[in-house]
């Protein structure tokens, strides 16, 4: 069994990611399928088209919807379709993504963030900050840590602590 066959597996780590991805709030994703210059033939349509085929299988049982995903087949040693098309996938037209939003597509992969939509960020509510952690320094004293998940902070605001 090759890479992604191990990656892949019951208790793999490309299955792991991606079910952390999608825990973690992640809404897009982009694959790009690495190594593509080792499958046997190298640069093969059919390696692709399986390793494809099985991590849209996997991704739609998490909760991603595989038609919003751009996958690209690529050769980071070789920087095949990293930053423009390459010749040696003739087979390969192009990545899309079809989403409610409306369509993207592109031909490698320094294209496919472009199509990630940015996220909606809840502006007009409260502000909402749930605490990562407390930090206590010297000489400057204690500073808490978090990411701003509605609502909007500003310099000098004051802001009173709850629990949740």
């Amino acid at each position: 069994a090759g890479e992604f066959e191990a990656g892949i597996s019951k208790n793999g780590q490309t299955r792991e990611h991606a079910l952390l991805a999608f825990t973690l709030g992640v809404k897009q994703l982009i694959v790009g399928v690495n190594k593509m210059d080792s499958t046997e033939p190298p640069y093969s349509e059919a390696r692709f088209e399986e390793i494809k085929k099985e991590v849209s299988s996997h991704i739609k049982k998490i909760g991603y919807n595989p038609d919003a995903v751009a996958f690209v087949p690529i050769s980071g040693w070789h920087g095949d379709n990293m930053l423009e098309a390459s010749t040696k996938m003739p087979w390969f037209k192009g990545w899309a993504v079809e989403r409610k939003e409306g369509k993207a597509d592109g031909k490698c992969l320094i294209e496919a963030p472009d199509a990630i939509l940015p996220p909606s960020r809840p502006t007009d509510k409260g502000l909402g900050l749930p605490l990562q952690d407390v930090y206590k320094i010297g000489g400057i004293g204690t500073v808490p840590v978090g990411r701003v998940e509605t609502g909007v902070s500003k310099p000098g605001m004051v802001v009173t602590f709850a629990l949740a």
